[in-house]
């Protein structure tokens, strides 16, 4: 466990404490100052240090939801270690609901930065350095990205114990062994040994109930596994035993026109499976979209207007289908909101 004491930006946090901090983030051309919260949630026993952040896309907002849910579990007055909560990373994007910075650079493909270089480059070093550098472990909450939805998964690397561990209790059915990609954080933050998950969940610009309350319980699990939390007593049914698929690959359009889509986000399609259509706005031509493997689908477009290439369907590539169909099925069924919440509930009347 680290014995330094935590500091961001020249705030120092004592066991027990609560705190927001706001990490300079430059200015707007207006003169009018940028920053990006940080709340800092500090156990009185010792522990691991867990930074969770979200919106480094600064239109997947789904994380935001997530974090703020998690703040205002009371299970945290008995939390051993310390949370260090990045709700809005990319402030500048979600201002515009954009995934880029007005530079438009990706921030996570801006790691780990430059404090002298582009505006990525800059707040990608502060989050480094003020943030990343501090903790243990960390946990990265995105979405699709604009017009496309995914089902809930983790990306890691299973290569590395530690996240295969931490992968497996966070709980959801898919998990897909992903490289770090260059100037991502998961790659960043690897280069000083720190465990790493990328939650993804749902749709840019869109709350997903269902991707939200899998996000949050998924970091309770993870808080559970380090030691964070204490564990669960509930024994209403033990954890999805996960389905690793260690390739997937989006399908594209071969024509530009109108989707017709067949198949929902989930389903499990065997290699030739018929996933839509592509047809002219007369019905003169059409071309049909098919699986090219076994799978389950991960990820998919929700624009029907389409171009010749563009990225229709993600499918993680699985044998045993009818498996990972039973827990992905399972995994829906225990998330669905109730339509109508029970007394004191955090959640919305669908």
């Amino acid at each position: 466990m680290p014995k330094q004491p935590l500091t961001i930006d020249g705030v120092t946090f004592k066991p027990g404490s609560r705190t927001t901090v706001e990490l300079p983030a430059g200015r707007l051309y207006t003169h009018t100052p940028m920053t990006v919260p940080v709340h800092v949630v500090r156990g009185k026993s010792s522990g691991p240090r867990l930074f969770i952040s979200a919106a480094i896309h600064g239109d997947e907002i789904n994380g935001v939801e997530i974090i703020r849910r998690l703040l205002k579990l009371p299970a945290l007055k008995r939390l051993k270690g310390t949370i260090i909560a990045v709700p809005i990373v990319n402030i500048h994007g979600l201002i515009n609901h954009s995934r880029y910075l007005p530079d438009r650079r990706d921030l996570n493909r801006s790691f780990p930065g430059s404090e002298k270089g582009s505006l990525a480059a800059r707040l990608a070093y502060m989050f480094m350095n003020e943030i990343v550098t501090q903790s243990t472990h960390g946990i990265d909450l995105h979405t699709g990205a604009l017009h496309r939805d995914n089902l809930p998964q983790i990306r890691a690397n299973l290569d590395d114990e530690e996240t295969n561990n931490l992968a497996i209790a966070f709980d959801v059915p898919v998990i897909i062994s992903s490289n770090l990609r260059d100037g991502s954080l998961r790659e960043a933050a690897a280069e000083y040994g720190i465990p790493m998950l990328l939650y993804e969940a749902g749709e840019a610009l869109r709350f997903n109930e269902v991707s939200i309350r899998a996000g949050v319980k998924g970091i309770i699990n993870v808080m559970r596994s380090l030691g964070m939390l204490a564990p669960s007593k509930s024994k209403s049914r033990k954890n999805i035993v996960p389905v690793v698929a260690r390739s997937s690959s989006w399908v594209r359009a071969s024509d530009s026109g109108i989707l017709r889509a067949m198949v929902p986000l989930g389903s499990r399609v065997k290699k030739g499976t018929l996933l839509g259509v592509v047809a002219d706005p007369f019905g003169e031509t059409e071309s049909r979209i098919t699986s090219p493997f076994n799978g389950i689908v991960i990820g998919r477009t929700n624009l029907p207007l389409v171009n010749e290439g563009d990225a229709l369907y993600h499918i993680a590539r699985f044998e045993d289908i009818h498996e990972i169909q039973a827990k992905v099925d399972e995994f829906q069924i225990e998330h669905e909101p109730e339509l109508i919440p029970s007394p004191n509930t955090d959640s919305p009347i669908m």
